[in-house]
C-alpha cells in the first residue's frame, strides 16, 4: 500500500464543515473538527447509506480496520455519510442505523451540504470521486492516501508502521 492520493500528490487536509454528528455511542453531538484531532492519524469513511459498495465492501473493510487497530491511541477513526444524490434516502436518521448495524463505536458525521440538499462540503473540499471511499490524514494534517480502492490488509499493515 503506498501513501498517496490518488492524483500523486499530498495536501493539506481542509478543516471538515460538518454540523449533524453522532457520538461513538450513537448519540448527537457536537460539531467534531479536524482540529479536535491534532497530532493524530485520522482515518475517514465516507459513504452513503444507498450505496450497495459501501455495505458489501467498504462498511465491512472499514469494521476490520476498527477491530485491528483498536489498541492504537494514535489512530481515530470517523464515518461521514457524504451525500451527492438520494438526499431523501441518505438521511441523518441513516447513520443512526448503519452505525448501530455495524456496530461502529465511532464518531458518525451527515455531510449533505450546506443547504442539506446538494453536495457534500467533504466531497467538494478533500476532491473524493463516490463512495465508498477512504482518506488517511496523517499526524501533520496531510492527505496521505485518498481513494475508493482499499486492501483492508494492507491498510492495517501500513498504519501500524506509521502509529
Amino acid at each position: 500500500m503506498s501513501s498517496h492520493t490518488e492524483q500523486e500528490q499530498v495536501f493539506n487536509a481542509p478543516e471538515f464543515h460538518i454540523n449533524d454528528w453522532i457520538d461513538a455511542n450513537g448519540n448527537k453531538t457536537e460539531a467534531i473538527k479536524l482540529s479536535d484531532f491534532k497530532g493524530k492519524l485520522k482515518i475517514v469513511y465516507c459513504f452513503q447509506s444507498w450505496c450497495p459498495g459501501c455495505h458489501s465492501k467498504g462498511l465491512p473493510d472499514l469494521k476490520k480496520m476498527v477491530e485491528a487497530l483498536k489498541e492504537c491511541p494514535n489512530i481515530t477513526f470517523l464515518a461521514i455519510q457524504t451525500v451527492f444524490e438520494g438526499h431523501h434516502d441518505n438521511t441523518y436518521q441513516k447513520i443512526l442505523e448503519t452505525q448501530k448495524k455495524y456496530d461502529l463505536k465511532i464518531p458518525f458525521g451527515h455531510d449533505a451540504g450546506d443547504d442539506g440538499k446538494s453536495r457534500s462540503n467533504m466531497m467538494t473540499n478533500y476532491q473524493t470521486g463516490g463512495t465508498p471511499w477512504f482518506i488517511f490524514i496523517d499526524k501533520h494534517d496531510n492527505v496521505v492516501f485518498s481513494d475508493f480502492h482499499l486492501n483492508p490488509d494492507a491498510a492495517i499493515n501500513f498504519l501500524k508502521t506509521i502509529d
